[in-house]
């Protein structure tokens, strides 16, 4: 078994949207939200290239990346901290490519960045730390989010 557990798995399919953190030429961070964010094998994340071109000109640089998935309504989710490989052309573009469009994704993929996790961490809200459960932040942020 990989360092991503089948909780994990599921969580991260389910949200499917990460926030990527590369490095920038200057050393500043760069932080894009990446909607096609899924688990590709039990040591791996994907994400699709289609409006990425600093994230993928950083990470042709700096191959480290933080992936942060996050249900926001919970307040819960995962920091996953590894290296990415770009892939943009061959069998193994195709193939995922294929299963993106499976999962609807229409727009035009320029690349895949295939990451391989070095390390999963389990990140919450500090309102946790104050005791309050699960369901109470979850009623509290599907009142916040619905009332716009």
């Amino acid at each position: 078994m990989g360092i991503l557990t089948q909780e994990i798995k599921d969580f991260v399919n389910k949200q499917r949207m990460g926030f990527v953190a590369t490095v920038s030429p200057d050393n500043s961070p760069n932080l894009s939200p990446k909607g096609t964010t899924v688990v590709y094998t039990d040591e791996h994340l994907i994400f699709t290239g289609i409006r990425s071109e600093h994230t993928l000109s950083n990470l042709e640089k700096n191959p480290l990346v933080d992936i942060n998935v996050v249900n926001p309504i919970k307040r819960k989710g995962y920091r996953f901290k590894g290296t990415a490989t770009i892939i943009s052309e061959g069998k193994e573009f195709e193939n995922i490519l294929n299963q993106y469009r499976d999962l609807g994704i229409k727009s035009k993929v320029k690349a895949i960045v295939l990451v391989k996790v070095n390390s999963a961490e389990l990140i919450t809200s500090p309102l946790y730390d104050l005791g309050l459960s699960e369901q109470e932040i979850e009623s509290e942020w599907t009142q916040r989010y619905s009332s716009d």
